[in-house]
């Protein structure tokens, strides 16, 4: 089995992982649009077209209007129903709604208590969610940035290795953002978290 991918409506700046010969591919909504623009033709589009003319597809899923979810989120929930643990979400961030952005920053720490994990792909940065784990990151810029943030109850036993400014044993809160704007020095870096979330952001 492949990845789940998703694109959303808001802005696609690059593809770094595209779609791939056993992949599952969702258009949440006018990330419909998105697809046709750039070649791709997923195996389901998804939403309430709310902000786009419901298209002439022949795999539609249709959604409420008023309902508890976005479409993104939708999308994210139907990968995982059909058995797929790696997402990738195009268009999750930028557009002109923050307030989906951050809803799709929350989805990726949902995601990771599902047991599974979400990539958010933003202009030249990923972020992901990491919970009570080591998560290695392959540095792919020289310098490149690297960033953690603390979205939940604090988060302890936070160890940094491989960049500018390491941490060992620490702990971050949410109401400060101690981990902004580090840098990857080795050709990996590591961020382990003992008890707690944290979200992770670095550059491509």
């Amino acid at each position: 089995m492949g990845d789940c991918l998703i694109f959303a409506a808001g802005t696609i700046y690059d593809i770094p992982r595209p779609p791939r010969e056993g992949d599952y591919v969702i258009a949440a909504d006018a990330g419909f649009a998105a697809c046709r623009r750039l070649g791709v033709t997923p195996d389901l589009l998804l939403g309430d077209f709310d902000s786009m003319a419901e298209p002439d597809f022949p795999n539609i899923l249709r959604a409420p209007v008023e309902k508890d979810d976005t479409d993104t989120s939708l999308a994210l929930k139907e990968g995982l129903r059909r058995g797929y643990t790696i997402f990738h979400i195009y268009g999750g961030t930028g557009g002109e709604r923050m307030d989906h952005t951050l809803a799709n920053l929350q989805m990726l720490t949902w995601l990771r208590r599902q047991g599974a994990r979400g990539y958010l792909y933003d202009r030249r940065f990923v972020y992901t969610a990491i919970q009570n784990e080591t998560f290695t990151i392959s540095k792919t810029v020289e310098w490149g940035l690297l960033s953690i943030f603390c979205t939940g109850p604090d988060a302890h036993g936070i160890t940094l290795r491989g960049v500018q400014y390491p941490l060992t044993d620490a702990s971050l809160s949410a109401a400060f953002p101690l981990g902004v704007s580090n840098h990857i020095l080795e050709a990996e870096a590591q961020v382990t978290v003992t008890e707690g979330e944290l979200l992770v952001g670095w550059q491509l």
